[in-house]
């Protein structure tokens, strides 16, 4: 059964992923396998059409049934381009051998800030988030949140609400202070937020905004983009949640913001490769970021990227940690044990 353009990505479930595989490709398409959940890249997608008359057939999953089927499928896979979000899961997929060099993009990827592209090039970012805290603007003063170690003084003690320890985000966020702090100091800040919060975690990342915004708790770790969702949001309950917290961009341990990006690869046995690359390299382009920061508000990767988001343009200049973020899924393995040692559910 041939897989049609994007008709697989609202059915595929853990039992379903077998049911959209593509058959050999054909000339004039690729096959995408993506972890990306935002219907807006469906725009994105459409643009690469317009443009270059190739057919991007999308196979959408969760990012671990992702790897794993692809890890599975080995030689047998007809994906041509693998897009993830966050570098743990990028790193993931690259220790399962899901990626290729790609040298026909060498010229466009020194666009890309080293920082945010795989060492040896097995993969890219093309576009990037920041991890912040959200707080309300009633019970909590953002003069007091400068660094994400903060939030484990005693002070927060019942007032935060953030993610589980098996999110992704968190992950990285704990793997990148490992590296700007040292694994004693970045163990004790997991026991001090374990220790600080207001409940159990639950939901995503809106699903805390609302929280703060409701009083269950006055501040929540998250990525910018969810609250500038609610800020663009056509739903005036959305925007009034928005209009109730304001956001703070801390360092990490003084190293900087805590960048992360969504990031795409050639594919280990890509059959349409020569397509393949013209999609990465569309991903980089003024179109392809244009987009990202206008439908899903992360920012562009490529410096001076131009694009119309006043919640963007509404930002303070943020300064990135310079660590390469393939280190947050190196150090992956040891921030998961770390939450486990301090009972960060």
């Amino acid at each position: 059964m041939s897989f049609r353009f994007a008709s697989c990505a609202a059915a595929i479930g853990a039992l379903a992923l077998s049911a959209c595989s593509p058959q050999p490709g054909e000339a004039g398409e690729i096959n995408l396998f993506t972890a990306r959940h935002y219907a807006s890249d469906q725009a994105v997608y459409a643009a690469f059409t317009e443009e270059t008359g190739i057919r991007v057939n999308v196979l959408e999953a969760p990012a671990d049934q992702l790897i794993e089927r692809l890890r599975a499928e080995g030689a047998r896979s007809q994906a041509d381009v693998v897009i993830t979000v966050d570098a743990g899961r990028l790193w993931r997929a690259e220790q399962a051998g899901l990626f290729q060099p790609a040298p026909e993009l060498a010229g466009v990827l020194e666009n890309v800030p080293d920082n945010l592209r795989h060492p040896e090039g097995h993969w890219f970012g093309f576009a990037s988030r920041v991890r912040v805290v959200v707080f309300s603007r009633e019970r909590a003063d953002g003069s007091q949140i400068t660094d994400f170690l903060d939030l484990a003084d005693e002070s927060w003690r019942g007032r935060l609400c953030v993610r589980s320890s098996n999110n992704v985000y968190n992950q990285s966020l704990l793997a990148g202070l490992i590296d700007a702090a040292g694994a004693e100091r970045a163990e004790a800040w997991a026991a001090g937020i374990a220790a600080n919060m207001a409940r159990a975690p639950q939901g995503g990342d809106t699903d805390q905004i609302r929280a703060v915004a409701a009083g269950e708790c006055d501040a929540a770790i998250v990525n910018h983009y969810y609250l500038a969702r609610l800020q663009r949001s056509g739903d005036s309950a959305d925007r009034a949640v928005a209009d109730a917290v304001d956001m703070a961009f801390p360092s990490l341990a003084g190293q900087g913001s805590p960048f992360n990006v969504s990031g795409a690869g050639l594919a280990a046995n890509a059959p349409n490769r020569e397509n393949a690359i013209a999609f990465l390299t569309f991903l980089l382009s003024e179109t392809g970021q244009r987009q990202f920061a206008e439908l899903t508000n992360e920012f562009p990767v490529i410096e001076g990227a131009a694009y119309d988001n006043e919640v963007l343009d509404s930002y303070p200049e943020i300064l990135a940690v310079p660590v390469n973020v393939n280190v947050l899924g190196e150090n992956a393995p040891a921030a998961q044990r770390m939450f486990d040692r301090v009972g960060w559910p």
